[in-house]
């Protein structure tokens, strides 16, 4: 199992430290950083800065907005990046969700299984460098009666293949996931929950492409807390858990709060976004279980955190991403150093 980080969205109040934390995780040998993008920071300024002060560790969007940007721009993006970072790019792309992509975008959220398949069928044809066409529900290029014409990327992708994920939550979404794409990008994981929850539907998606699990990614994100107090660790993400299982979408459209009933949350689930959107945001973080929080984090000791890897490869996991809390730049250093320990520890590096 590998290691990744994420440093989440720029402008979150630690912008100036994860520059370091980037270079860090290069020298100690993390396989990927991934940037995300949601209504402030976008994905791949980030990646561009962190690639170009960094020798080996791979940059990836996690993720990029399908709502924000044509196919072909995307296209261009990921093969400028690719190029630039000496083939260490890797293209994660996502729907966002109902109030990001009409409200920010003014895209409509309808029909997001198909516009994301032909999303992807397009973004790698342009990718591959031919001569770009296509007919679609969604998208039709060239625009039929005009001017224009079939082009082709003028770029060079480092690697002819740029490998290109998914961020999925629900089943329908992981299935095809499991089928279109290289990897998954998942959220809120938990080791206990995994296989009914993401890996059976991936799974149901490589076997309708006629593959195998081999070679795909498996890539949760996690937050990582190293310290003794578990109960104490768990409480830092209270508020941060409440926000995506309460406020995350729509009462009805909540990917997040659905995810959390499939763990068996259901009626801790509906009280958090009872609470959230209620405005009580406090009620809502005291109302998150601790087993939630626990489940679906690295809390606790080197010795606790390696038992977990362990527990995440044996669910499936491929590469192990963590988001390492602390208030001070050493504290999320000394977490990374962690993270790579802990993976020793495990017998899994």
């Amino acid at each position: 199992m590998r290691l990744g980080i994420n440093l989440g969205y720029w402008g979150a109040g630690m912008d100036g430290d994860n520059l370091a934390v980037a270079q860090e995780a290069d020298r100690l040998g993390y396989d990927v950083c991934w940037a995300a993008e949601a209504y402030g920071s976008d994905a791949p300024t980030v990646l561009t800065w962190v690639a170009a002060q960094t020798e080996s560790i791979d940059v990836g969007s996690a993720i990029m907005q399908i709502p924000a940007r044509q196919p072909a721009m995307t296209a261009m993006t990921a093969a400028t990046l690719d190029s630039l970072s000496g083939g260490r790019f890797r293209l994660g792309l996502g729907v966002s969700g109902p109030q990001v992509s009409e409200g920010w975008y003014g895209v409509k959220f309808d029909k997001p299984l198909a516009r994301t398949r032909e999303y992807v069928e397009i973004v790698r044809r342009a990718m591959s460098r031919e001569r770009l066409s296509y007919e679609g529900e969604h998208w039709t290029l060239p625009l039929p009666d005009g001017p224009g014409k079939p082009i082709k990327l003028t770029v060079h992708p480092q690697r002819e293949h740029i490998p290109l994920y998914i961020a999925a939550i629900g089943p329908k979404n992981l299935e095809q996931t499991g089928e279109i794409a290289d990897g998954a990008l998942l959220i809120f994981p938990s080791a206990e929950h995994l296989e009914d929850t993401a890996v059976k539907h991936l799974r149901a998606g490589r076997e309708k492409a006629g593959k195998t699990m081999e070679g795909f990614d498996v890539c949760p994100t996690l937050p990582l807390a190293v310290g003794d107090d578990v109960n104490g660790l768990a409480d830092m993400f209270r508020p941060y858990t409440a926000l995506y299982v309460g406020g995350m979408g729509s009462r009805k459209q909540n990917f997040y709060n659905q995810l959390a009933q499939r763990m068996g949350y259901e009626k801790e689930a509906a009280e958090i976004q009872d609470r959230y959107l209620s405005g009580d945001k406090n009620g809502a973080a005291a109302a998150v279980p601790h087993q939630l929080i626990d489940q679906t984090t690295l809390l606790g000791s080197v010795e606790r955190i390696a038992e977990r890897m362990q527990a995440y490869a044996a669910a499936g996991v491929t590469t192990l991403t963590l988001a390492p809390a602390g208030f001070t730049l050493d504290e999320r250093l000394a977490a990374l150093r962690a993270g790579t320990d802990a993976l020793e520890l495990s017998g899994l590096a």
